[in-house]
């Protein structure tokens, strides 16, 4: 099963609605820092409402501890961009993909991209839209993964 990584998210209410996705996904969050909040905030706790107990968060607390922990279990990174090489829709998930997501305000960084196996985009009809919210990418790029690999039923 796919798995989400944010790659130092800054806004907990983002952060706080692709937990609540991944919870009702069964898919693990990876958080890696810095954050631009406290695991603590109010309004992540807020936004991912009483679903914290069914979501399974991993906190990395440097992209060096994420990138060991991903040496271990291995798969693809699928790096979500607005620059990304291939249309997200016609890009061929696996069962084992890490679907990367950068902050709100920079995207993922460049080292992050280079180490990414694929780079895909969510295609924008209006040119001055250069992206979604995060959460709403997230939940695209999820839905559409589990989509392709029959996890909808």
């Amino acid at each position: 099963m796919p798995q989400v990584a944010l790659i130092y998210p800054q806004i907990p209410p983002n952060t706080g609605n692709i937990a609540r996705t991944c919870a009702a996904t069964g898919t693990a969050l990876h958080l890696v820092g810095p954050l631009g909040f406290e695991i603590s905030d109010r309004t992540l706790k807020r936004a991912g409402l009483d679903y914290w107990p069914y979501v399974e968060v991993h906190y990395h607390e440097t992209l060096a501890a994420f990138q060991a922990w991903h040496a271990q279990r291995g798969g693809r990174w699928i790096g979500f961009a607005t620059k990304g090489a291939h249309n997200y829709i016609h890009f061929r998930f696996a069962a084992d993909d890490w679907l990367l997501f950068g902050s709100e305000t920079k995207g993922l960084p460049p080292e992050v991209l280079a180490a990414c196996q694929a780079t895909v985009y969510i295609p924008m009809a209006q040119s001055q839209v250069r992206s979604l919210n995060l959460s709403v990418s997230a939940a695209l790029g999820l839905f559409e993964a589990r989509r392709q690999l029959g996890y909808l039923g």
